[in-house]
């Protein structure tokens, strides 16, 4: 359980507050552009501290926790894949950052790579790989870390149609099905439709409570209703 105890973020002249709980499984953070989404998943991070309130993981504090020291994985846009590794060293480093892995750890990311469609991949270099290829050795990275909390930061925003749907069921496929907790921010109301057990709207300085996934879009509140047009 991931929970906002009063929580106010601030940056310059913008405040959000928080003050929900969001169970296991898969929570979209909607609403509009410059709303405070990417900034309420930043201080879960640790990349912002709450000017008020804690945010609480299990009951337990982690505002006085360094960024890497969370129980925490994050999944970016640009996938943050080091060109210089080959993919089976950068999905390594999910497990230790001195890539100095045990055999049952590498065999741990050779299954992952084959998991995720990779299986021929290991040996190459990131820019030997498509965009969607690459969003997969992302995702493989996430997925062996042993941290429970899974951010995504509109990992798949770039991706085609086609090729973001595949992308959506394979968090759905490995990341919920290993029993990680996922938070993903997405300006594509449709991504939340498709996978997420909850939606929690970011609108006019406030994080609202979490909502079912698909009670929300049937009844969406004014903020949503502005924002779904």
């Amino acid at each position: 359980m991931l929970t906002f105890e009063n929580v106010t973020l601030t940056q310059g002249m913008f405040h959000l507050t928080a003050h929900l709980a969001l169970p296991t499984g898969i929570t979209a953070i909607i609403g509009p552009s410059g709303g405070g989404k990417s900034t309420l998943l930043a201080a879960i991070a640790g990349f912002i501290a709450p000017t008020a309130g804690d945010i609480l993981w299990h009951d337990k504090s982690l505002s006085k926790q360094p960024p890497g020291e969370r129980p925490i994985s994050m999944l970016f846009q640009d996938n943050n894949l080091f060109p210089h590794l080959t993919i089976e060293q950068n999905v390594g480093l999910g497990i230790k950052p001195d890539l100095k892995l045990s055999t049952a750890q590498k065999e741990t990311v050779a299954k992952t790579l084959t998991q995720v469609g990779l299986t021929d991949f290991g040996s190459r270099k990131p820019n030997a790989l498509s965009g969607g290829q690459q969003s997969r050795a992302a995702l493989a990275r996430v997925l062996v870390s042993d941290r429970p909390l899974v951010l995504l930061d509109e990992p798949f925003a770039a991706l085609g149609p086609a090729l973001k749907d595949e992308m959506l069921e394979l968090v759905t496929t490995t990341l919920a099905a290993a029993g990680k907790s996922i938070v993903m921010v997405t300006h594509d109301p449709d991504d939340a439709r498709r996978i997420a057990d909850r939606v929690v709207l970011v609108a006019d300085g406030k994080a609202h409570p979490p909502v079912d996934g698909q009670r929300i879009f049937d009844d969406p509140p004014a903020a949503l209703k502005a924002y779904l047009g």
